[in-house]
């Protein structure tokens, strides 16, 4: 009977590529024969992109045992027996009585081990013994010198490098290097996202900056840094200072204008130059171009002179014609952005010329005149204040011991508005302690108290020495003083040195006041035990002052660093070690059989505690066995 077109009752072969599914039969079709579909997939595809065929659902057992993608027998017919062997071992695994067995073979691997060890330790104990027994003073006495020079060398190597970068070599490589090693974890800072725009503003407004100042003070480079170097043989000033200089210079005396005027170009050039003897003969060049050239007075005078009366007459040069030039740009300075530039340049260039005329008459000995002239100063160009003139004011009013001036002065710029330095803070400590110096005295003072007085000069000495730790050590004189830089950091080392260089001789004047500091000045450091994270009436005490001083001070000076640094453990651990070797091989060398009684006594007692502890490690092994 004929079969109905497109019926497969016994669900046979699916095609070619076919996986035996149906009842397990899937012979596939044979060739030249039509397949066998049902009504339904006979139908015409829908237009469209063709689905994909779905995959079937098979485990790997399952497609190991039955095989896939021919309707044939499994591709390697061990496979099904392999996998039925390992269920089954697997399951004999999971018994009970299979666990028991590989626990104890587990302990009796261990206790066979535990012996081994302790058997060999036994061994090599035994060994060094015999070996030590074997040793004649000579050989200790080699070894405590050789372990006496390795520790000095590191010793002396350890000291070097806290004198140089101020951190121990061995504790920087220990945590850099060892602590990731073995899982330590470094304290990072926390990340810069995790704070708010406004709380970001604000850290970085309290965060005091290491910037450097120009020394209102500073002396004449070649009336004085040059006579110094001439006499001592000694740099006064460093190069990263004189870079600093240049590159004032280049901005108080330089203008875009400068290109228009051949003098001025020559003199643009003359700033850049590195060494002395090219920038003064530029500055005879700029004069052989244009004798009114005032910036070329100025190098002259700071760098040929080579006495003050000598610049002194090169700055009246100076001033003659800065004033000149001065009042043209003063008529035509409204008529372009160039023509204000260069206004802007040549009043720097009038204000920085009668400055250094009232210095010149302050070292000449003409106080009056010089006072005068800084007033003046300060009254004509009273914008310019951040060239500190007061502080040039404040000094020579002290010298004329006019103190009723010097306290109206530090009215008016000691405000809490205003940047602080040393010359104002230590100023005003000075007229408190001169008010109470002379009566001063610290017996009577612990027996009936302080008064008003001596409360707000020490006070005042507090607050000084919060804001410059360094100052008092030099108007003790307890260290040395070397000119003064041409920049200085605010709190730092370079402005104690500039301070107490041309102050140190007004503290002298005042009687008592330098034994009022020394029994106070101290006694800050218990109000701010941790200055570098917390002060008491500034910022906390900036950390980067030590770097930026080393950079301006000379290498011959010993720079001051506050807070005092402690000496590392390895310093004191080296030191130690280092003197106990010596003293081992000097001990060696002169008393050979005394060091022999004592070697032979010290091996008699650890071969004792050597054999107790033979006695004990088999008992230890059997009572961790046991348990």
């Amino acid at each position: 009977r004929a079969r109905p077109a497109g019926l497969n009752p016994l669900g046979r072969g699916a095609g070619a590529r076919g996986c035996g599914v149906g009842m397990g039969l899937g012979r596939g079709v044979q060739a030249g024969e039509r397949p066998l579909r049902s009504p339904e997939l006979c139908r015409e595809a829908p237009p469209g992109p063709a689905r994909p065929p779905r995959p079937f659902r098979v485990s790997l057992a399952s497609a190991m045992a039955d095989g896939c993608g021919s309707g044939r027998g499994p591709p390697c017919p061990g496979a099904a027996a392999a996998l039925r062997r390992w269920e089954q071992l697997r399951r004999r695994a999971a018994a009970p009585w299979a666990r028991g067995l590989l626990a104890v073979a587990a302990g009796l691997g261990l206790f066979y081990a535990g012996l081994r060890v302790a058997l060999r330790l036994r061994d090599g104990l035994a060994g060094v013994t015999v070996f030590l027994s074997a040793l004649t003073p000579k050989f200790y006495f080699a070894l405590t010198v050789t372990s006496s020079f390795i520790s000095g060398l590191i010793f002396v190597f350890e000291w070097w490098h806290f004198r140089k970068y101020g951190t121990s070599f061995i504790e920087q490589v220990s945590v850099s290097h060892l602590r990731p090693l073995i899982g330590g974890v470094e304290n990072s800072p926390p990340a810069p996202a995790a704070f708010s725009a406004g709380e970001n503003e604000a850290n970085r407004q309290n965060m005091p900056e290491c910037k450097m100042w120009r020394n209102p003070l500073n002396l004449f480079r070649g009336a004085e840094y040059s006579r110094y170097m001439w006499v001592t043989g000694k740099e006064p000033l460093t190069y990263y200072d004189m870079n600093l200089s240049a590159q004032d210079h280049q901005n108080f005396f330089t203008c875009d204008t400068d290109a228009l005027r051949p003098s001025d170009t020559v003199m643009q050039k003359a700033w850049r130059e590195r060494n002395p003897q090219a920038r003064i003969k530029a500055a005879y060049q700029a004069l052989e171009l244009n004798n009114d050239c005032a910036t070329a007075y100025v190098l002259l005078a700071e760098e040929e002179a080579t006495t003050i009366v000598d610049a002194e007459r090169y700055f009246k040069q100076a001033l003659k014609a800065g004033e000149m030039i001065y009042r043209k740009s003063q008529n035509c300075h409204s008529q372009s952005p160039q023509h204000e530039a260069q206004l802007r340049r040549d009043t720097n260039v009038l204000v920085y010329v009668k400055r250094r005329l009232a210095m010149c008459a302050r070292k000449l000995g003409r106080i009056r005149e010089s006072v005068k002239m800084m007033r003046d100063l300060m009254k004509e160009f009273p914008l310019l204040s951040m060239l500190n003139i007061h502080e040039n004011l404040l000094e020579a009013l002290l010298e004329l011991q006019a103190y009723a001036d010097v306290q109206a002065v530090l009215a008016k710029y000691d405000d809490i508005s205003l940047p602080k330095s040393a010359a104002i803070c230590y100023t005003a400590a000075l007229l408190k302690a001169r008010a109470v110096s002379e009566r001063f005295s610290p017996e009577t003072a612990f027996k009936r108290g302080l008064s008003t007085a001596e409360i707000n000069a020490v006070e005042a000495i507090h607050r000084a020495v919060e804001f410059n730790p360094h100052v008092p050590k030099y108007l003790l004189e307890m260290k040395s003083l070397v000119l003064p830089p041409e920049h200085i950091l605010k709190r730092g080392d370079s402005e104690a040195v500039a301070y107490a260089f041309f102050h140190l001789q007004h503290w002298k004047r005042i009687e008592g006041a330098l034994h009022l500091l020394h029994c106070t000045w101290e006694g800050t450091f218990r109000m701010i035990p941790y200055p570098l994270e917390k002060g008491h009436l500034f910022y906390p005490y900036p950390s980067c002052t030590e770097t930026a001083d080393r950079e301006l001070l000379p290498t011959f000076h010993e720079v001051s660093v506050y807070p005092q640094k402690e000496l590392p453990f390895f310093i004191h651990f080296t030191a130690g070690l280092c003197s106990f070797s010596a003293m081992l091989a000097l001990l060696t060398h002169q008393f050979p059989e005394l060091m022999v009684v004592f070697a032979k006594a010290y091996q008699c007692l650890t071969s004792a505690e050597r054999d107790k502890l033979h006695r004990q490690l088999p008992l230890c092994t059997q009572r961790s066995y046991i348990k």
